[in-house]
């Protein structure tokens, strides 16, 4: 029975088995959404302080003010040229393929009812003034309390800079949160051992409640998006890295397989985060780097979600017969630039955005989110999926670009990975 052992194997048995009870009892498997969601609020409840002591105890041990501004700023520039680039391909994929086109679907046919809370929250749409002002939380803990991933991040730097200039003072301060870091950690590696059974009825709700009827409506569509995000991560961002950092994108997919499956099987990214810093930090990044780039990405880097959004508006516009000039779609574009920075981590996220960017830039019908809202949630795995792969990469890559990242430990890490055996986070 040592086959079944290793975490990755259970979570695939989890989502096989998921997807069989789906099928076969389709009610019982609808009611076993409880079981997820419990898993992922586990997860959400342990992210905020794990960043922040991540965060706090690598700056503050770098005791460098300037190298943490260069990695940020580094961080930031990455992020806003590849979810660029990830934007114009999902344009580019929509313009070629096109495949909303001959479905001549008239707007005003459209029941919209079943849409209608994400119609209410894209016409309250933050602007990006309010994007910049929810940085900041009202109080030190409210940041915590809310679960804010950058406003955890701007109290996690401010107070390990506070730290830096304290001086040896605050070496007893970095010890403590050092051991409260490992403390937190040990509290995931016990989660994590729900998350086959998370994956199981997260599958099988999905299974069970949309069945396969929408699936095969719109395989098309579902087609040209995942093969897109595939292309996405294996020729472009793969090809970034066997460039720069000379590291085989698929033995980085076989590193991180079970958190990928974790994300396949629950739709959510924020659900693998702790683990990606922990595994990325044993890849040979150092913490500091790890700690400030990857939490970043999360808000900042969501590749698969700017896929996920031209496409989708392209694919709504052509299935309505709505013309949109050179100038719209790049209208279009600009707006999915910043709207796509409020869709991090959270499970269906990417769906409110489209419709916050639809709404937006008037162009195209936003009641056409009706058309895609059946199989948004089949289209969620890939979007999550690529955003991981994305955040894994960028990491790396910035970790080399600021000189944070142990080349040789990588590259021996990597290089022991096989599809049979990977190297498993310490469960102690």
């Amino acid at each position: 029975m040592n086959y079944i052992k290793p975490l990755y194997v259970q979570v695939l048995l989890g989502i096989l088995l998921g997807i069989i009870l789906g099928f076969c009892l389709p009610e019982t498997a609808s009611s076993l959404k409880p079981l997820s969601d419990a898993f992922i609020k586990l997860i959400k409840m342990l992210i905020a302080p794990i960043i922040f002591l991540s965060l706090v105890s690598g700056i503050a041990a770098m005791n460098n003010l300037e190298t943490v501004g260069k990695i940020g700023g580094a961080a930031l520039v990455y992020f806003i040229i590849t979810t660029a680039f990830a934007l114009v391909v999902g344009l580019l994929v929509g313009d070629l393929v096109q495949p909303g086109a001959g479905l001549n679907i008239d707007p005003a046919t459209l029941d919209v009812k079943t849409a209608e809370p994400y119609l209410g929250k894209a016409t309250t749409a933050a602007t990006p003034s309010d994007f910049l002002l929810n940085i900041i939380p009202q109080t030190f803990l409210s940041a915590f309390v809310d679960g804010e991933i950058l406003q955890v991040l701007l109290v996690a730097m401010l107070f390990a800079i506070g730290l830096i200039l304290v001086g040896k003072e605050g070496r007893i301060v970095l010890d403590g949160v050092q051991v409260l870091a490992r403390i937190f950690f040990k509290i995931i590696h016990l989660v994590m051992h729900l998350a086959p059974i998370a994956a199981f009825a997260a599958m099988a709700f999905t299974i069970g409640k949309y069945g396969l009827k929408p699936l095969l409506n719109m395989m098309g569509l579902l087609l040209c998006f995942y093969v897109t995000c595939l292309v996405f991560v294996v020729g472009i961002l793969g090809l970034i890295l066997k460039l720069y950092c000379q590291m085989s994108v698929f033995k980085l997919l076989a590193y991180i397989k079970t958190e990928l499956l974790i994300v396949l099987g629950t739709s959510s990214s924020e659900t693998v985060l702790p683990n990606l810093l922990e595994k990325l930090e044993k890849l040979g990044c150092k913490k500091s780097t790890v700690g400030l780039v990857l939490p970043l990405g999360y808000s900042f880097n969501l590749d698969g979600t700017a896929i996920y959004l031209t496409l989708a508006a392209l694919f709504i516009a052509q299935a309505t017969n709505t013309d949109l000039s050179v100038w719209q779609q790049l209208s279009l574009l600009a707006v999915m630039i910043v709207s796509s920075k409020g869709a991090a981590g959270v499970a269906g996220s990417g769906f409110i955005v489209l419709a916050s960017s639809l709404a937006a830039v008037g162009h195209v019908p936003v009641a056409g989110i009706v058309l895609i809202l059946g199989i948004d949630r089949f289209m969620s795995d890939g979007r999550a999926l690529t955003n991981v792969i994305g955040n894994s990469i960028s990491t790396l890559i910035i970790a080399k670009w600021q000189g944070t990242l142990d080349e040789k430990r990588a590259r021996e890490v990597l290089d022991s990975v096989t599809l049979q055996k990977n190297i498993q986070v310490s469960m102690e």
